[in-house]
């Protein structure tokens, strides 16, 4: 007698935890105690103690202090002037979970073999989430607001150095130790073929204890012929803790790190399209407490060196009281910046080396607001806001 049997009822039940969902969750675990290990290494090194933890869409706040330190040559018995310094704060932008993904095919598995793809992929992704982080650091790096110049690259880096002391000083507070960013290029033909111990954490080449400097980065992030300082305790650290979110409570569950929740991390199969996705959420922002406390040291011999030509045009912008600027030349280096000022009369005077930090900045492309027949003198500016090239125009501006 023939008997028919359900094999549903010998299968696996489901939602069970099986070898295959041990492996994806151990991969998880991996990939977060990695990025986690590896962004702490770099904390320490800056003398972050510890990362301050944000709600999502909280605001970030950056200071500047000023004040002046009055004489203290003062007569017996007369009063002692007060010197007052003043802190301000304005929002440098949120600080938010932001949601990054990707994917390794079908395909890549049968070619390369699963632990190979997925070692690929896994140390792809985790170097373009570092350099999300880094590249917003950076950012913030090149906002400081203290500009000077020198002959040398090495009285640069010792400018940069004494600059950032110097005005911690002038708050009251005293550096414990600065940290210096210069570019890969100079530090090598600074150094020839002397040797030097070159380190890395989180993606960051360091050399400790050089030319002065408690520590000092090496990146092609920042710019030749340029130091940038600032003291080691006032770099700081934020994160969102993607655990704080009720992600899961919708159903979208990230494997974290408990010890720090600097990220989320989660890997599903998408049948549709025969992909292993790979999802990340993070909301970790590198800062600095004073944009004022950060220095900006071009290297030349400016005075020797000619302010170079831009080709400017005007033509009626698309609004009234709008002028649309062309400038024929690019910008010699993509981190140059064009700068802008409106006079009445004549042109602006600009010489090699000028500082236009307080000019408009401009994109080279959206229409200005001026006043017909006005000079617009645009300026090509280095990462120090020294201007390069100039050129000049009067306004067409559309009635």
């Amino acid at each position: 007698m023939n008997k028919k049997f359900d094999l549903q009822l010998f299968a696996a039940p489901d939602n069970m935890t099986g070898t295959a969902q041990i492996q994806v969750k151990a991969r998880e675990i991996d990939f977060v105690t990695s990025f986690s290990k590896n962004i702490q290494s770099l904390l320490d090194i800056m003398g972050i103690t510890r990362m301050i933890r944000k709600q999502n869409g909280s605001e970030l706040k950056v200071r500047t202090a000023s004040g002046v330190l009055q004489s203290g040559d003062v007569a017996e018995g007369d009063i002692i002037p007060l010197s007052q310094y003043s802190v301000s704060e304005k929002t440098f932008g949120k600080i938010a979970i932001k949601k990054y993904r990707k994917g390794v095919t079908l395909e890549a598995i049968s070619d390369k073999g699963y632990e190979a793809a997925v070692e690929m992929t896994d140390e792809e992704f985790r170097a373009d989430l570092r350099e999300a982080v880094l590249n917003n650091f950076y950012n913030v790096l090149r906002m400081g607001s203290l500009v000077g110049h020198e002959s040398s690259w090495q009285r640069a880096v010792a400018m940069s150095i004494g600059m950032v002391k110097d005005k911690f000083n002038k708050m009251h507070r005293t550096s414990t130790g600065v940290a210096v960013f210069v570019n890969t290029l100079d530090l090598y033909k600074y150094l020839g073929t002397t040797p030097i111990t070159v380190q890395t954490a989180f993606g960051m080449d360091y050399v400790e204890n050089f030319l002065g400097a408690d520590i000092v980065f090496i990146t092609s992030e920042i710019a030749e012929d340029t130091v940038v300082a600032t003291p080691l305790n006032n770099l700081i650290a934020y994160y969102v803790d993607p655990a704080d979110s009720e992600f899961v409570q919708a159903g979208l569950s990230y494997t974290t790190d408990s010890e720090t929740g600097f990220i989320g991390f989660h890997i599903q199969g998408n049948y549709e399209r025969a992909i292993s996705d790979m999802y990340a959420i993070m909301g970790v922002q590198l800062m600095v407490e004073y944009l004022d406390a950060i220095a900006h040291v071009s290297v030349g011999e400016s005075d020797t060196q000619t302010l170079g030509t831009l080709t400017v045009t005007s033509t009626e912008g698309p609004e009234s009281g709008t002028t649309n600027i062309a400038v024929a030349e690019q910008l010699l280096s993509m981190n140059n910046v064009f700068k802008y000022k409106e006079n009445a009369g004549s042109a602006t005077d600009v010489t090699y080396g000028m500082d236009v930090k307080t000019w408009t900045r401009w994109d080279g492309v959206s229409p200005i607001k001026a006043t017909a027949a006005n000079h617009i003198t645009v300026v090509e500016a280095d990462p120090n806001y020294k201007a390069v090239r100039s050129g000049d125009v009067e306004a067409q501006v559309k009635a």
